[in-house]
């Protein structure tokens, strides 16, 4: 199994502020790997960084075998981003949103109508494909953002908080198909959550951060068998690491944006 993504001290400063502090990391191949933290950890700020969106301050990354700052580009074509805001455009319909991203993402122009309708297909959308967005259910906003980040077969996919918002029949039907996507295609999936069960659940490995520092990482049920409790769950090991004290990070502008998209996905 190889690696497709491995940082070295990566570094994200906001002036005096230290986001991201010296992270070193290391996914392989096919792994469902999960960043989890307190607000204002990092893990957003990681994620903005590994997708290029972000220049690091300091340190280094690679992204399917790509530099996140000399071969931006290549990084860009080889990943799939799926923010926690909505991705896709309401006043069009499913199809268009699709049609616009096959064109982004250069998709040649004889694949994309076999490519959409296999994303369709796959995501089980089909037979709403040529209904507004705007009519759609919050997770099925989410599958379609999925497969629009899909269409151009990224090695790897990173998603920020997926499932916010969304209620518990719409999250497992979304990590249905995220780890179906895993199972056929072999893609890496790299996501950020606050619902410690579905870190539990899915992920092969973890990541937790605090203070822009990486404290833990290892399989969820190493870090449960890690501290010393045999009734230990996820959460107790992201209280053991994270802190035990009320966490208030985040600020304002944070906590609008969560709440306008659970809001616009429920």
């Amino acid at each position: 199994m190889s690696v497709v993504v491995e940082t070295e001290s990566l570094t994200r400063r906001f002036d005096a502020h230290v986001a991201v502090d010296s992270l070193d990391l290391t996914i392989q191949g096919g792994e469902i790997f999960a960043v989890l933290g307190p607000n204002g950890a990092g893990k957003t700020t990681v994620i903005k960084m590994l997708t290029t969106l972000l220049p690091p301050s300091s340190g280094r990354a690679r992204v399917a075998g790509f530099d996140i700052v000399r071969q931006a580009g290549a990084v860009r074509r080889a990943i799939g981003y799926v923010p926690q805001l909505i991705s896709a455009d309401g006043m069009l319909t499913g199809y268009e949103n699709l049609l616009i991203f096959a064109k982004l993402y250069d998709v040649p122009r004889r694949e994309r109508q076999a490519r959409i309708g296999d994303a369709l297909e796959f995501m089980e959308l089909g037979e709403a494909a040529g209904r507004l967005v705007s009519q759609y259910s919050g997770g099925m906003i989410r599958r379609l953002e999925i497969a629009q980040s899909m269409l151009h077969m990224p090695r790897v996919l990173f998603l920020d908080e997926p499932t916010s918002g969304l209620d518990p029949i719409a999250r497992n039907a979304v990590w249905d198909h995220l780890v179906r996507l895993r199972d056929r295609f072999g893609t890496t999936i790299v996501f950020t959550t606050h619902l410690m069960e579905e870190a539990d659940a899915f992920c092969s490995r973890l990541a937790i951060l605090h203070g822009g520092k990486l404290v833990a990482e290892n399989t969820p049920a190493a870090l449960k068998a890690g501290i010393g409790r045999p009734d230990a769950t996820l959460d107790d090991v992201f209280v053991h690491f994270a802190g035990g004290g009320v966490e208030d990070g985040g600020g304002f502008r944070e906590t609008a944006r969560v709440r306008h998209a659970a809001h616009r996905l429920g």
